[in-house]
């Protein structure tokens, strides 16, 4: 048996200042041309891991550094990060922070041209990895004005212009919209097929990991479990225990009593012909009638636009021509590629925007007749990254300077933070600097802080970015909870299973208009709509909407299995 290319044993790592170890007894090694995916919860430890292969960790990141990594026979101790990066290409979470040339070309050569490489060879790495991520055109652009897909991409061809032989990628997608997720998908895919190319990859995206030769999971620092794809795929039980995401497919087979556990749509559609279930037509439409009914009676529109147009520059019109109501009670995503206009759309209901021509209606009276403070009151908004609108010391503080900026009896102003703090699980911080708390934990403060000015509608965009799976779902019910207690909810997401398991109703965007809408599972049973929109349903939707029949979570369609029903 062949060296493995890469090797770590006994491999411990606890970051200076801190107790507890980061990593803790990991073994592993990679075989060469082997595709790895690490999955596992936030703080398990995996971009440590990452930082483990390429030696920012021992010789950047200082800490306690116990046991070895190995890659190609050069221990991580003995070389210098420099020396490493001449075989180990490294694709940072955040990517942006990697590119700093005044245009793409000169972006992808600078790491041949500092290991000394001929000038006739740059230029041809460069047309190679340029085309082979689909960058030939905007070869001459500055990175800056590329979009979070094309530089993503950019990152990738700089490492792989190095020729490295191993490549690790950390969440190379997390903020990327769905187009842009495929675009960097397919070169990974196309990647996992060279056997030069030793390939790890740190993913959130369940759906994703599928295309890989193993898959490791990593939680508190230890390594839990690594195996073939399809036997960890398959382990729902153990997923869900480790706050991974759980593929909706073997769920709902599992659920059924199958052993052998399909993952993919067209497995799942040849299980359930082998297996003759047969889906009751009566509780389907049961199923949608309850739907349509709950829907119909949301009568009081809150939010209308007419006519809405906004343009940023005569070159630019990001909306055109919408027409749209939300009701008192609901539940409303929006959905579109990057640049489609769900944030621009957004920032209309609360006066953020105003239109360039037509009209949103907030509560019966015009936004430009209203006013940002008026509307604030009405319309609370909560940004993408929670660090753009918190800035107080305490989470009291935080919370509390809605209420006071309005005037409120100091008395009152204690009331308002303590119901906002107990709608989002935060009581008992009140003390506590919003800063060293995790992403998630801020985000629950930012709402919080728009809750305490008791809005009619609460606006959230896009809410699960940057959380792991137990953190989404834990936002996301929270979320519904507020709309179960009577707050309207408008939520923009890339998610499509968030989508799937949390909207009532959807609008979907390009180019600045709505294409699409209607209850979420009238919106996802138009796949071709979607892939106009450069969207698509979650895996478990899709193959649901192959037997003629949408069902948005495994245990829905189990309730309308003939013969099975809880």
């Amino acid at each position: 048996m062949s060296e493995p290319i890469v090797s770590i044993q006994d491999l411990k790592y606890r970051y200076r200042g801190q107790k507890e170890f980061a990593l803790d007894g990991i073994n592993l090694d990679l075989s060469r041309g082997e595709f790895l995916v690490i999955m596992g919860p936030s703080e398990a430890g995996k971009s440590t891991l990452a930082a483990t292969i390429n030696g920012l960790i021992p010789h950047f990141h200082k800490g306690k550094f116990i046991g070895n990594v190995t890659v190609l026979g050069r221990n991580t101790r003995d070389n210098t990060v420099a020396q490493m990066s001449e075989i180990i290409g490294m694709v940072f979470q955040d990517f942006e922070a990697q590119l700093f040339s005044t245009n793409v070309e000169l972006e992808v050569a600078f790491g041949p041209e500092n290991f000394a490489v001929d000038r006739d060879e740059i230029g041809r790495r460069i047309n190679e990895n340029l085309n082979y991520v689909g960058l030939d055109s905007v070869r001459h652009r500055p990175p800056s004005t590329l979009s979070g897909g094309q530089k993503q991409k950019l990152a990738i061809a700089s490492v792989l212009a190095l020729k490295p032989t191993v490549l690790v990628m950390d969440e190379p997608t997390t903020d990327l919209d769905p187009i842009s997720k495929i675009g960097v998908f397919e070169i990974t895919h196309r990647l996992c097929k060279r056997d030069d190319l030793t390939l790890m990859i740190i993913e959130h995206e369940t759906e994703e990991a599928l295309f890989a030769d193993r898959v490791a999971f990593i939680k508190d620092g230890k390594l839990v479990r690594i195996g073939t794809t399809r036997d960890m795929l398959s382990d729902v039980d153990l997923m869900e225990e480790l706050g991974v995401m759980p593929l909706g497919i073997p769920k709902f087979f599992k659920k059924l009593g199958l052993t052998e556990l399909p993952l993919t749509p067209e497995e799942g559609i040849k299980s359930f012909q082998v297996g003759s279930w047969k889906i009751s037509e009566s509780n389907y439409q049961k199923l949608v009638s309850q739907e349509r009914d709950e829907l119909s009676r949301l009568t009081q529109s809150l939010i209308h636009c007419r006519n809405l147009e906004f343009s940023y520059s005569e070159e630019v019109k990001a909306l055109n021509g919408i027409n749209l109501d939300i009701y008192k009670g609901e539940m409303v995503a929006i959905v579109g590629q990057n640049g489609s206009g769900k944030t621009t759309l957004a920032k209309h209901f609360n006066g953020l925007l105003l239109p360039s021509s037509g009209e949103v209606l907030v509560n019966d009276l015009p936004t430009r007749d209203q006013g940002v403070f008026i509307l604030g009151q009405k319309v609370g908004y909560v940004f993408q990254n929670p660090d753009h609108q918190i800035f107080s010391e305490t989470v009291f503080d935080e919370v509390a300077f809605s209420p006071r900026l309005r005037k409120l009896s100091e008395d009152e102003v204690k009331i308002r933070v303590k119901e906002a703090l107990d709608a989002v699980g935060l009581v008992g911080f009140e003390t506590e600097d919003p800063f060293a708390l995790t992403k998630s934990g801020r985000q629950r403060v930012a709402v919080a802080a728009v809750l305490a000015a008791k809005p009619d509608v609460l606006i959230l965009d896009e809410p699960t970015t940057g959380l792991d799976y137990a953190e989404q779902r834990s936002m996301m019910n929270m979320v519904r909870s507020l709309n179960q207690q009577g707050s309207t909810i408008i939520f923009v997401t890339h998610h499509m299973w968030v989508v799937a398991e949390y909207a009532r109703r959807v609008f979907v965007m390009k180019d600045g208009k709505v294409i699409l809408e209607g209850t979420t599972r009238d919106v996802f049973s138009h796949e071709a709509e979607l892939t106009e929109a450069f969207l698509r349903p979650p895996h478990f939707v899709e193959f649901t909407n192959h037997l003629n029949h949408t069902f948005l979570n495994p245990d829905e369609m189990f309730n309308c299995i003939e013969g099975v029903q809880d």
